[in-house]
């Protein structure tokens, strides 16, 4: 596991030389909020990390429930009964396995490992514009129906799930990195995650933080180019439809 501590964020990253899968500590007075709860043998490393920088874990916050994002979350609810775990309400139904859609949202399938067995349920579910301790709730649908954001109100931090990728190249979900294409393939939406996308940017993050690849510092250039990226793709595919 590799520790980068960047601001208020603390990135913890399992695999990090071959497929990257991150999870996050936030610094609060009242201890560290983990967004994301990463692979099932991460608990102790998530743990571990938690007791060298002295604070304990009070909440846990998921960006969506892809598998390499609750992993660990059964095993660390046990160690942690007393954290609450926050998603929204709509990816909730995934913890569940549930991969039906709504009636008004895109009837494109839902891909990517949903858990199948996960005992854990969520205490609190999230909506637009709840706070997490000094996190804020931002809805990014696209790379999952419910996918989540959270922006550090005190500094800007952006932590985005798999709304975007930096491993590979920054990308927006669903524009295909040839050298780390995973998060595209596991993308519900492309059209609702570049919306989202765009959305973010709107945000102006000072840091950018997401599931997969490093975090960058003063992102906003590099999420221009990305979303421009996205953009292209999306009309050079409307065009070969025709």
């Amino acid at each position: 596991m590799r520790k980068i501590h960047i601001q208020t964020i603390h990135q913890l990253t399992f695999i990090p030389r071959m497929f990257p899968v991150n999870c996050y500590l936030v610094e609060e007075d009242d201890g560290l909020t983990l967004v994301d709860a990463a692979l099932p043998y991460s608990a102790k490393g998530i743990l571990q990390a938690a007791a060298s920088i002295g604070k304990p874990i009070v909440r846990i916050v998921l960006t969506h429930a892809h598998e390499d994002h609750v992993g660990a979350l059964d095993a660390l609810k046990q160690a942690l009964p007393a954290a609450p775990v926050y998603i929204s309400q709509r990816d909730a139904r995934l913890m569940n396995g549930d991969r039906t859609m709504d009636q008004q949202e895109p009837q494109t399938p839902i891909r990517g490992g949903v858990p199948a067995k996960l005992e854990t349920r969520p205490d609190v579910l999230l909506r637009e514009g709840d706070r997490v301790g000094s996190l804020v709730a931002i809805a990014a649908p696209g790379h999952t129906p419910g996918s989540m954001a959270f922006l550090d109100t005190r500094n800007q931090a952006l932590i985005a799930g798999d709304a975007m990728q930096t491993r590979g190249g920054v990308a927006v979900a669903g524009k295909v990195q040839p050298w780390f294409p995973f998060p595209a393939f596991s993308t519900w939406n492309r059209e609702a995650a570049l919306d989202s996308a765009r959305k973010l940017r709107e945000h102006n993050p000072s840091l950018l933080a997401v599931g997969h690849g490093p975090m960058l510092f003063e992102p906003t250039a590099a999420m221009d180019r990305a979303i421009a990226e996205a953009e292209r793709a999306a009309q050079l595919k409307q065009g070969g439809a025709r």
